[in-house]
């Protein structure tokens, strides 16, 4: 056992979780933080190409549930593997396999714009798994994003150039070096509203995130071309949470309504005041949704939530 996994799984005993480093996982290292006490609740980021740092808003539900957060193969700080394994069936063994490392039997998961699409396929791959699925801003077609996007920015009076960064954007076709640049052109987009506090905030964010642009590219270039889940959400069986903003340019509402309607045991939560990122700008909102949905019944975890945490 490495001294990785011997510090997860001890932290994981304790009372209160707490861990931050690096944990053997398969044939990669995944960059794994867990905060907090209660039932496990893992975080799934949204990108290719962001980390986990996308979801610190949801620590404020720290007190009441044990959170997870990692950064997918080949995104952020995890390491080892070539971008070519960033594939579906890697990334939803990786967050299988950890769960099995953390020693819970059960946990909820929600996934964030493209980590919802991980999450889908995790649902759909190891249903018994999960408990609770939440859907955040996430898309079961990437047609949303690499086609319809562009479109939505450029009736929204978003000019031409910009329009065709988006496009190239998400469909791989830029420079990795051209990822920050790019999201800094056209980032506004991602909100309802945007403020100098909010962008501020967010690259003050950044700063500690690591995005990773060949991730994006390779990403958007090959994992998400023609990707959709849409003819297999009813096999998805985890009650779910459908969660988006009402502005969100990459998957809209009337999007929204098609994945809850695909997934069996789903309802769908509409944002008001928000876009793409629904966490950051109304994140009171969304934890109150999401802890309401989360406690409906207690989680299937072992026992009460204390995961099996690195030393």
């Amino acid at each position: 056992m490495s001294h990785g996994e011997a510090e997860a799984n001890a932290l994981v005993s304790r009372e209160r979780s707490s861990f931050r480093g690096m944990i053997p996982i398969r044939d990669t290292r995944l960059y794994v933080e867990i905060v907090g006490h209660g039932d496990p609740l893992l975080l799934m980021h949204g990108g290719p190409g962001a980390d986990h740092w996308s979801m610190l808003p949801f620590r404020s539900c720290a007190s009441q549930f044990t959170l997870v957060s990692y950064d997918h193969r080949c995104n952020g700080r995890s390491a080892g593997p070539p971008l070519s394994s960033m594939t579906w069936e890697d990334l939803t063994a990786d967050a299988e396999a950890l769960r099995v490392k953390l020693g819970f039997s059960q946990w909820a998961v929600l996934g964030h714009s493209w980590g919802g699409m991980v999450a889908m396929e995790y649902a759909l791959r190891y249903p018994g798994s999960l408990s609770r699925l939440v859907l955040l801003d996430a898309g079961g077609d990437s047609f949303w994003q690499q086609q319809n996007a562009p479109e939505v920015l450029a009736r929204r009076g978003f000019s031409p150039k910009k329009v065709e960064l988006a496009r190239r954007f998400f469909n791989g076709q830029i420079a990795p070096r051209e990822m920050v640049p790019a999201l800094m052109r056209f980032g506004s987009a991602y909100y309802y509203r945007p403020h100098s506090h909010q962008v501020l905030g967010e690259m003050a964010r950044e700063w500690r995130a690591k995005p990773r642009g060949e991730a994006l590219v390779y990403g958007a270039g090959h994992l998400l071309k023609g990707w959709s889940i849409m003819d297999r959400l009813g096999g998805i069986e985890a009650p779910a949470l459908v969660l988006a903003g009402r502005e969100d340019f990459q998957f809209p509402p009337e999007h929204q309504a098609q994945l809850a309607a695909g997934i069996p045991d789903a309802r769908l939560r509409i944002i008001e005041r928000a876009g793409h990122n629904a966490h950051a700008e109304q994140p009171e909102e969304v934890i109150r949704l999401l802890r309401e949905f989360l406690s409906q019944d207690r989680l299937a975890a072992t026992p009460a939530a204390t995961p099996a945490l690195p030393a």
